[in-house]
Formats: structure tokens, sequence, C-alpha cells
């Protein structure tokens, strides 16, 4: 088993793999902010308020990042503090989604821009979720390297 060596085309495979999932992350990142832009920038929305759910992006991976710092992941059993990211993550997305629709209710914002507001929510958590995916895993490409 010692003398098999990975053949350097499979290495290269893998490498486009991940460039091609990194440039479709960003895509997903910039569709979702342009979401949110016209949320908050058309002129007939002409409100900024929905911006502040750009606070629930940048919160929303913490938690799971300090847990996976802390967590020894070779156990095969659930653990608390994962449990408690992961519920706070959750805590976290539910009020990224609640925010433009409070907002809406209380008429700081139209319809319209709350409905585009949780389409770029859709987006983002989907591309932070897919980054996770792609990029989580303890291999060569892992984003703990970052």
């Amino acid at each position: 088993m010692a003398g098999i060596k990975a053949h350097p085309t499979l290495h290269l495979l893998s490498v486009c793999v991940l460039v091609v999932a990194l440039i479709s992350l960003s895509f997903g990142g910039a569709v979702g902010l342009m979401f949110l832009m016209l949320g908050c920038a058309l002129p007939q929305y002409n409100q900024y308020w929905p911006l502040f759910v750009l606070f629930f992006y940048i919160l929303s991976p913490i938690p799971y990042c300090i847990a996976r710092r802390l967590v020894d992941d070779t156990d095969a059993t659930s653990n608390a503090c994962k449990e408690l990211a992961i519920f706070l993550t959750t805590g976290i997305v539910v009020s990224a989604f609640g925010l433009p629709i409070v907002f809406a209710r209380a008429e700081l914002i139209y319809w319209g821009a709350c409905a585009l507001v949780l389409t770029g929510n859709t987006v983002i958590f989907a591309t932070i979720l897919g980054f996770f995916l792609v990029f989580g895993s303890n291999d060569d490409f892992s984003w703990q390297q970052w």
C-alpha cells in the first residue's frame, strides 16, 4: 500500500472542482447581496432599514466556527457545545428572516422590499451553508487554514 501513489491529474481535478465551487459560492453571495440592495435602493422602496440583516450574515457562522475549534470531532456522539452552536445559529438565521417581516408589519418598509430581502436572505444563507459543506472538512482545502 505504501508504494501506491495518487495520480497527479486526480489532484488537479479536485482542485478544479474546488475552484468551480468557490466561484459558484461567490456568485451566489453576489446575487444575494444584489437582492438585498434592490430591496433597499429601488426608487419605489428607498428605505435602508433592511441593511440591518447584514449583521445576521456576519454573526451566523460564528457559533459554529467557535464550536468546531473547541470540539474534538473524533467523538461519534453528539456533544453539548456543538448542539448549542447549532441552536444559536438557527436563532440568528430565524431572526434574519423575521426582521424584514417585522419592518414590513410596522410599515417601515414595503412588502415588495420585504420579499426582495427575504429572497436575498435565502440565497445568502444557502451560500454560507454551501461554503461550510464544500470547505468544512479537515482536508487540504479546509477553511480552517484561512
